[in-house]
């Protein structure tokens, strides 16, 4: 059976339509609710772990920041220690400066010092040596002065000695080939003809020898020649007859003959002071008065007085003045040298 529709009144159509468009309004708000809520929801977590980033990383920082504080505070107190170690290797260094320079300084007048004592030192040993070749003609020992001031120059290793040096071995070769006498051969030989004086017999006390010496002959004859020569001899004693060839000889007392003999040893060590001088006038005035006393006092017969008389004239012969070559040319280029110090200054 056909149902009849009713009839739709206008009246009713609006609600209707409202409540048909109210519904998907309604579903859509609550779904932009829902989606705000999820929004709401999730920026909620999203901020709360960011929150939770933040305050991990703010701690982070912080303990960062407390390490970094700590390591910058034992920075700091390493460059404070470094400055410290740095001021006193500063410190040191200045002082090892100032060290060096006064041990430069120290060496400098040490090494002017050694040069100016080295030179003084060659001063003093020449100059003795001069006076020993001038007043005894001592030429060994001028050679060996000249020889042991080089050695001093060589072991310095200056070469500012060299010219020094070359002047020394100008006059060592001169003393090499200079002539001279003996002089300590000859000094000792006034020393044995001074000693043998109070040995000489005087003149006053000589005795007439025997005229006759008995030969090899004479003492393997038999026993009646000799008997007869012996009592021959005795008898020829009894009278002698001797020229003394000179005046009468002089009688000394004992004090005289004492001071006799005392002059005479004063006479030959003159004439020894006089050769070691070289003073050829008293030399020769020494020796001819020696020889004169000798000669007038002494018994000439003797042999101990004949040996003195020809150790006098032998000495006579020698001469006590002889040509000697001198240091004087060493001696003025030391005293003359100066150091390189010396020089600079004006």
């Amino acid at each position: 059976m056909q149902q009849s529709i009713p009839p739709v009144s206008t009246t009713e159509r609006p609600p209707r339509r409202l409540a048909r468009l109210a519904s998907p309004v309604a579903v859509g708000f609550g779904l932009l609710v829902l989606l705000l809520a999820w929004v709401w929801y999730e920026g909620r977590v999203q901020q709360s772990a960011l929150r939770e980033e933040i305050v991990r990383r703010v701690r982070d920082v912080e303990a960062d920041s407390r390490d970094a504080r700590l390591v910058a505070r034992q920075a700091q107190e390493t460059l404070r220690e470094a400055q410290a170690k740095l001021a006193q290797l500063e410190l040191k260094l200045s002082e090892s400066q100032d060290r060096q320079l006064a041990l430069e300084s120290l060496y400098q007048d040490l090494s002017r010092n050694r040069d100016e004592w080295v030179i003084a030192e060659i001063e003093q040993i020449l100059t003795l040596a001069s006076q020993q070749l001038q007043l005894a003609g001592n030429v060994p020992a001028a050679l060996a002065a000249l020889q042991t001031a080089d050695l001093r120059l060589a072991r310095s290793q200056r070469p500012q000695f060299l010219p020094l040096r070359k002047v020394f071995a100008r006059d060592m070769e001169r003393l090499k080939v200079a002539p001279g006498p003996d002089l300590a051969d000859l000094a000792s030989r006034f020393d044995q003809l001074a000693a043998s004086v109070d040995s000489l017999p005087l003149a006053q006390d000589a005795r007439p020898g025997a005229a006759i010496e008995i030969g090899t002959a004479q003492a393997q004859a038999g026993f009646w020649e000799r008997f007869g020569s012996s009592v021959l001899d005795e008898l020829k004693q009894l009278v002698r007859i001797q020229n003394t060839e000179r005046a009468d000889p002089v009688l000394l007392n004992p004090t005289q003959a004492f001071f006799l003999r005392e002059n005479l040893k004063l006479r030959l060590l003159n004439a020894r002071l006089a050769l070691l001088a070289r003073d050829e006038v008293t030399y020769r005035n020494d020796l001819k008065a020696a020889a004169s006393w000798l000669e007038r006092y002494f018994d000439t017969h003797s042999r101990a007085t004949s040996t003195a008389i020809g150790s006098l004239n032998r000495l006579g012969a020698a001469g006590a003045s002889v040509s000697l070559p001198s240091i004087a040319e060493s001696l003025a280029a030391v005293r003359s040298y100066k150091t390189p110090q010396q020089r600079r200054t004006p």
